[in-house]
């Protein structure tokens, strides 16, 4: 090996060495850095506070962006700039939106898989098949974008020469504990399948979202962030945080311009501190339900929870001295 060649291994860039075969390329490894994404873009944590994130054997994976208040009302504000344009937007555009990200997470089907399997301990297989149920769960509520108001909707009888019709409108911006994995409440729980399933019924729907991801396995959640800025969703519509979920979530609870919130990710005893600092607003809130696996049929449950009915009456007028109405 020459002295040329040998100064630039000990300066650890990239070398090449003779081989039997030819020669062999040597180099550092480039380590992902792991961002917050909000209003479309991928800041840091205003504070500049990271934390470790390990596996489930203790071993370091990366360091995660520390939210802040700052970062979660920072979050609010782009949530709340992009509703008017995704509520406005008609359902089967939002069911086109949802599909493609279902198109762009399939693509990275195995960087998620062994994401998902260092952060929950899983094999290479489980994990493919959580992020396999993932991807069915962004098509199966893609499907349902232009179908749920007929569920929710209609016409009602009155007595009276009035149309009443009722039709299912979004509640707003809605703060999402995403699930912090298995737990008493989901024993089979998956933190990156839980998030899709809370996340997606959100957005299908209307409404605008801002994540605190798991706390114990952030990592899948925040590249989750790179598939949705290439899949058409309009920047702000999501915006995902991590960090300490306690921390994050009582300023999302307390803030004015938030109008829901789903508590899936709390505790019993974190569940009823946000509740109570929820009603300042009369915020929507979704208490922690018991899902015994989150790869199961959904239903339409978490969809119809943060919809708002408004009913409009309008006369009908009449058809001549008959009185048949119309």
């Amino acid at each position: 090996m020459s002295e040329k060649t040998d100064k630039n291994v000990q300066a650890g860039k990239a070398a090449t060495a003779d081989t039997a075969g030819g020669t062999e390329q040597r180099r550092l490894s480039v380590f992902k850095t792991y961002k917050l994404y909000v209003g479309g873009k991928f800041p840091r944590s205003e504070s500049g506070r990271v934390f470790e994130v390990t596996d489930s054997g203790g071993n370091w994976l990366a360091n995660a962006p520390l939210s802040s208040r700052k970062d979660a009302r920072d979050a609010v504000v782009a949530a709340r700039k992009a509703f008017g344009g995704w509520a406005g937007a008609t359902a089967y555009n939002r069911g086109q939106v949802l599909y493609r990200v279902a198109e762009m997470l399939e693509g990275r089907r195995e960087q998620f898989a062994s994401e998902v399997a260092d952060a929950e301990g899983l094999s290479q297989a489980q994990a493919a098949a959580q992020v396999d149920a993932a991807v069915d769960r962004w098509v199966w509520y893609a499907g349902w974008t232009d179908k749920i108001a007929q569920i929710v909707g209609g016409g009602n009888p009155v007595a009276g020469p009035f149309f009443n019709l009722s039709s299912p409108e979004p509640t707003g911006v809605v703060a999402v504990l995403a699930p912090q994995g298995s737990s008493f409440l989901a024993p089979q729980g998956s933190s990156f399948l839980g998030l899709v399933s809370v996340l997606a019924p959100v957005i299908a729907t209307g409404n605008t979202a801002v994540v605190v991801a798991s706390e114990k396995a952030p990592l899948p959640a925040l590249s989750l962030g790179e598939v949705l800025a290439t899949s058409d969703v309009p920047g702000g519509v999501v915006n995902i945080l991590s960090g300490r979920t306690a921390e994050i979530a009582a300023p999302l609870a307390a803030h004015q311009d938030v109008n829901a919130i789903d508590l899936a990710g709390a505790d019993e005893a974190l569940a009823k501190e946000l509740e109570i600092a929820a009603a300042d607003n009369l915020k929507r809130v979704l208490r922690p339900q018991p899902v015994d696996d989150w790869a199961a049929t959904p239903g339409t449950d978490r969809m119809t929870a943060f919809l708002e009915t408004k009913t409009v009456w309008h006369p009908t007028g009449s058809l001549g001295a008959s009185g048949s109405a119309y």
